[in-house]
């Protein structure tokens, strides 16, 4: 235990002075190619020697950006150009529509069916839909991972999904209602986020009546004098106890099984989304996307889950 407990030291950029890295506001997005895919081959065979040529000339694009730095006061105009963020429960009051029910955006396991009902068992009307200006990024510290034994500490592997703003990015989302009684548990569940109000767009390009909660990127410092009210003891409960002392990270990659689980997810919602999210689905360096890192790693959609995982993995 020990050991174990020692491996989970984490080291990386000054999370505490870093609300976003200044590449989220993108200028320029990949165009996804839509191709019909065979079931076990899951990259455009282009795409993959490509990346495969680059790895053998000694050049990798795994690596972390070198350039984080804070933002400056346009990205942060623009960021509250995108949403609006909730920072309590009363917030969530006013995206409520009239028989209180608040709408979810759900951009990784979420896009299944089967995960969003095994944690909103009671959910209304689970539809897709598209969220402009937003990209997703594997970039934080997960402890369910720790805690259900599927994160890989050596390969750093232990990275799960949060969104983010970036100019002319559109990711395929799934859209659901719980009732409002249900929120203090959401913010519980989802502690280590910033919370949004956006305006998801059907997938016939038409605005959603009603705002959603999406789950973006938070930073260290703000999760501690806000999540945890600066309490020492919140921050242990959640994360200081696997010696995490820093959660919003550039330098880690996606666990495994929650990787193909998203992807499977995707898949099942039809090719669109599953184009989607291979494309617009980043690593911390937010240049790497999934398609080409599952390129460099198509043992990861081999894998299976462990038999008490089997249903909360797959896909």
């Amino acid at each position: 235990m020990e050991a174990f407990t020692n491996s989970l030291l984490f080291h990386g950029f000054d999370a505490y002075s870093h609300a976003f890295p200044p590449s989220i506001f993108c200028n320029s997005v990949p165009s996804p190619s839509p191709i019909t895919l065979p079931k076990r081959n899951l990259f455009h065979p282009a795409a993959r020697r490509n990346i495969l040529s680059r790895k053998a000339g000694g050049h990798s694009n795994l690596q972390s950006s070198p350039d984080m730095r804070s933002l400056n006061k346009l990205e942060e105009d623009n960021y509250r150009d995108f949403s609006m963020e909730l920072k309590d429960k009363n917030d969530f009051l006013t995206i409520a529509d009239n028989n209180n029910l608040i709408s979810i955006c759900g951009f990784g396991s979420l896009l299944s069916v089967k995960s969003a009902r095994s944690t909103f068992p009671d959910l209304l009307n689970f539809r897709m839909g598209i969220l402009n200006n937003f990209r997703r990024v594997f970039g934080h510290v997960a402890p369910v991972f720790l805690e259900r034994g599927i994160a890989n500490i050596e390969t750093k592997e232990i990275s799960s999904l949060s969104v983010e703003p970036c100019h002319g990015e559109s990711i395929v989302i799934t859209i659901f209602e719980i009732s409002l009684s249900q929120v203090s548990a959401f913010i519980e569940r989802e502690h280590e986020f910033r919370f949004l109000a956006v305006t998801p767009i059907s997938l016939e390009g038409k605005p959603f009546p009603q705002q959603a909660v999406v789950c973006s990127r938070y930073n260290d410092k703000e999760y501690h004098s806000v999540r945890c009210k600066g309490s020492e003891e919140k921050y242990h409960r959640r994360y200081g106890q696997y010696n995490i002392n820093q959660i919003w990270r550039d330098d880690i990659f996606p666990c495994r099984l929650y990787l193909r689980h998203c992807v499977l997810a995707a898949r099942n919602l039809g090719l669109e989304a599953y184009d989607n999210f291979l494309d617009h689905t980043y690593l911390g360096d937010r240049k790497t996307t999934i398609r080409q890192y599952l390129a460099l790693k198509p043992d990861i959609m081999e894998e299976e889950a462990p038999d008490n995982l089997k249903n909360r993995y797959g896909g």
